[in-house]
């Protein structure tokens, strides 16, 4: 989930995804993929699967969602993560934790007949497994849409893109991006359009817009140097860490301003926060890779349609449409042949 900075962040929407036209957006992959697997189901909450029970939600997503960015001429390039780190086992486990429960709830409220909760609590049951995310790479493959495997965390990947020039802003749900390092950070990238309130019956909806946020412009509205939000981003909580109990965006950053640094801050709650600097080491000095090639290249027609149409039984003229929308990459594709070096 990364950690809750909306109430301290300003945020610019804009009316729709054509507003990045011609850029390159460097996308969360995880983040994408599992609000794909979360947000595309039947219904009842049972998301889209093949004749053999094999789950394609996740296919569905990265075919259409790329496509028709592709269409506005805007260019993506997904960023997996690597391995987790260790201080991040907390934070999965709580996970895994609630997504078992949601299954449990999802599935009572079948048994009782209350559809609108069951597509609720199924949304929350999504995972995504080795064989999904070799899947999504092979369909990147098949679209002619660069991917890449970070050697941690997939958003400090991304910021470095940007700070490269790769790529023009992060793309995620989540503020990690920023103190990552992000220059920019586009919001809502997959998942703008009407989207209905849970548990606000069956005709309250609310417009989702994508939304341009900017790592210079928050610090300066902050008074922060990038090492400070981090630093009130620990007292908060992260991916790493619980935060210290009482302490939400706007607090941390009064205590980090008054206090200057993580330790005063402490000091004056009379609290600690384990591996505090191993914590910040993370979003200040990610781990070095190496040597990646952003490469956009036409589609395969014939490898998408043998993975979807072939394996998955997608429709086949749905398939095609999609695919031929990926035209506007070729236009690009000399521009966007460019190599990462080693970074740390």
């Amino acid at each position: 989930m990364g950690v809750d900075l909306r109430d301290v962040i300003v945020a610019h929407p804009e009316q729709d995804m054509s507003a990045f036209k011609g850029r390159t957006l460097a996308l969360d992959a995880f983040n994408t993929v599992y609000q794909f697997l979360s947000s595309i189901r039947q219904p009842d909450g049972t998301p889209l699967k093949d004749d053999r029970g094999r789950v394609t939600s996740h296919l569905s997503g990265v075919l259409y969602r790329t496509s028709s960015l592709a269409a506005m001429g805007v260019r993506l390039v997904y960023v997996f993560d690597g391995p987790p780190h260790p201080l991040k086992a907390a934070t999965l486990e709580v996970r895994r934790a609630v997504r078992e429960r949601a299954r449990e709830q999802w599935e009572a409220a079948l048994a009782e007949g209350d559809i609108e909760t069951a597509r609720m609590k199924a949304q929350q049951t999504s995972v995504l497994d080795r064989p999904m995310v070799a899947e999504c790479k092979s369909l990147l493959d098949a679209l002619g849409v660069p991917w890449v495997d970070a050697p941690a965390d997939g958003e400090a990947l991304a910021a470095h893109l940007c700070a490269r020039g790769l790529a023009w802003a992060a793309a995620s749900q989540d503020y990690d991006s920023l103190l990552f390092g992000a220059e920019r950070l586009v919001r809502n990238a997959t998942l703008t359009g009407r989207r209905k309130l849970p548990g606000r019956g069956r005709r309250e909806y609310v417009e989702v817009v994508p939304e341009v946020v900017t790592l210079e412009e928050n610090l300066l509205a902050l008074g922060l140097s990038r090492a400070q939000l981090v630093d009130a981003a620990i007292l908060v909580g992260t991916d790493f860490n619980d935060g210290v109990k009482g302490v939400g965006p706007k607090t941390a950053i009064k205590l980090v301003r008054a206090h200057g640094a993580l330790e005063g801050a402490l000091a004056a709650k009379g609290a600690t926060v384990e591996h505090a600097d191993e914590i910040r080491a993370i979003f200040l000095g990610p781990p070095a890779g190496g040597d990646v090639l952003l490469r956009f290249q036409p589609p395969d027609m014939d490898r998408a349609l043998k993975l979807l149409v072939d394996e998955h039984q997608f429709s086949e003229p749905r398939v095609r449409s999609a695919v031929e929308r990926l035209g506007p990459l070729r236009a690009v594709e000399g521009k966007a042949q460019r190599t990462l070096d080693s970074w740390g």
